[in-house]
């Protein structure tokens, strides 16, 4: 399509054409591809080679559920801007600040499968691991603790830095919210544990602070993580996206500095944060071209849109971690007029191959011969043989400043709000699937629509409603007539019904 009209080009070769006309008008402004991230070794070499040609052009990778705060704390300590595997199988002890590493953070299946085997009992051994889970909102992988503390959301960087004092690490932490004392001892119970299984435990942090993580891995430096429940010879390669170079494009699109852009596997007129802002910078660039495989939001906003074909019809590889390859090839001819974005990038860039020969050659190349390559289509993927842990270096430079500017940062008001990731529906991506809104959330059994989470104390001094009163409790089950309530934060409304969950911290409210 061209100019957002339904009637399509005819061919797509005439697409080509006005593409290129297009990209020959930009004169020496610079083209930059937008993506989300991307794990394929042969894409990646594909979009360096198309930009090459085109001198300033770059490539941004954007996330929706960002992990550019765990990015760059790893930078800032351990000089490398990647996520290490988490080794949940190899601890006896596993603290969670937040992050729901059963349902949403980072890995879920992998992390638990890996959790699975530390609390499994065996008969022999009866050991199993402890879990320690510190966060505002009930979560899958908070019930699944043995013990769990709650806290405001602006407190999770004081929680932290009193868990680093209590393990003998040189800060001072900011006062907790906490009359009962309920929540100092519970910090003070976990650095007991983590200290007495060094080498054998593991802190987790969901935060996307960037200073809250690097406290977090002052935390695991001090419990000999690093090179044990921590490993650095294979980082996990699915979440690449650094905020401020998505905001910085953002910038450079609303000033006119960008001559064209590409969009693939990205919707940030739909799920960025400041997607008001998005919109009308997107309008400032000449030549915009969406090769999403759908004509979701933004594809609705582009010039050209060229789409990509599903998963299932394609050629393809992926690096998910370092040293860990997987395979795509095709199940099912395309259905619709769709061509991979890599056979745009390779004919724009003057070359007559397409994005299946590309990949075949690039794997004879990499596994040494055609029939190593076959073998490895066949089986799948590709694997590494077995090695020990990785570790990395840690620097402290940044701990004190870190320290710092948790100290300083602003409290929150009486009630507070967490925006949390659904297990079924992510960031919104597959919110066209009525099987996922269909699905019970693990947590509230609610489906379909939206709702606030508070909790029972908040319901009762809110609305009066008292749920260890029998005939209030059996009449708030049986009824699904719910409260509804306007959200109202930095001039952004949502009204919406209300569900009562107990293990609510008694001062939060919690949207997915």
């Amino acid at each position: 399509m061209v100019n957002g009209q339904p009637k399509e080009v005819s061919t797509f070769e005439a697409f080509d054409k006005l593409v290129g006309d297009a990209l020959a008008s930009l004169g020496s402004a610079p083209i930059v591809l937008l993506t989300g991230t991307l794990t394929s070794p042969t894409s990646k070499e594909i979009i360096a080679a198309f930009l090459a040609k085109y001198p300033g052009s770059k490539h941004v990778q954007y996330d929706a559920d960002s992990y550019s705060g765990l990015l760059l704390a790893n930078e800032a300590t351990y000089g490398k801007k990647a996520i290490p595997s988490y080794q949940f199988d190899e601890a006896k002890v596993i603290v969670s600040l937040g992050a729901d590493f059963l349902g949403t953070w980072l890995s879920p299946i992998e992390f638990a499968r890996q959790y699975a085997k530390g609390r499994k009992i065996n008969e022999k051994n009866p050991e199993i691991s402890k879990h320690y889970q510190f966060e505002s909102l009930l979560s899958i992988t908070g019930g699944n603790s043995d013990y769990r503390y709650t806290h405001r959301p602006s407190e999770t960087g004081a929680v932290a830095l009193a868990l680093l004092a209590e393990l003998g690490g040189s800060t001072s932490a900011p006062a907790l919210d906490d009359k009962s004392g309920h929540l100092k001892d519970g910090i003070k119970k976990t650095a007991k544990d983590l200290l007495a299984n060094k080498g054998k435990a593991l802190v987790v942090s969901g935060s996307n602070n960037v200073n809250v993580q690097i406290i977090v891995n002052a935390i695991n430096e001090a419990i000999g993580a690093n090179g044990t429940t921590i490993n650095w010879s294979a980082p996990i390669q699915w979440r690449q996206g650094i905020d401020s170079d998505f905001d910085s494009l953002v910038a450079d699109m609303d000033g006119g500095k960008v001559g064209a852009l590409f969009v693939y596997n990205a919707n940030p007129a739909y799920d960025y944060y400041d997607a008001d802002k998005f919109k009308p910078a997107l309008k400032k660039v000449k030549s915009t071209v969406s090769f999403n495989d759908r004509l979701d939001e933004t594809s609705e906003l582009c010039k050209y849109v060229i789409p990509a074909p599903h998963y299932l019809e394609s050629w393809g590889d992926a690096e998910p971690k370092a040293g860990y390859y997987s395979l795509l090839q095709p199940t099912i001819a395309p259905l619709f007029k769709t061509r991979p974005f890599e056979d745009s990038l390779l004919k724009w860039s003057g070359s007559i191959a397409t994005y299946e020969e590309y990949t075949r050659q690039y794997w004879i190349k990499k596994t040494g011969s055609l029939e190593a390559y076959e073998k490895a289509l066949q089986e799948g993927v590709v694997e590494p043989a077995p090695a020990l842990p990785g570790t990395a270096s840690f620097s402290i430079a940044k701990i004190a400043e870190a320290s710092s500017a948790i100290a300083s940062q602003k409290k929150g008001d009486k009630v507070e709000l967490v925006l949390y990731k659904k297990v079924s529906l992510g960031v919104g991506s597959q919110a066209n699937n009525p099987w996922l809104l269909e699905l019970p959330d693990p947590i509230t059994r609610a489906n379909w629509d939206n709702y606030v989470i508070v909790s029972p104390k908040y319901a009762k001094e809110k609305w009066s409603i008292d749920l260890t009163n029998r005939r209030q409790a059996d009449k708030y089950e049986v009824h699904p007539e719910k409260a509804v309530v306007k959200i109202t934060v930095a001039g952004k409304s949502l009204t919406l019904p209300v569900l009562i969950i107990p293990g609510t911290h008694e001062n939060v409210i919690g949207i997915a």
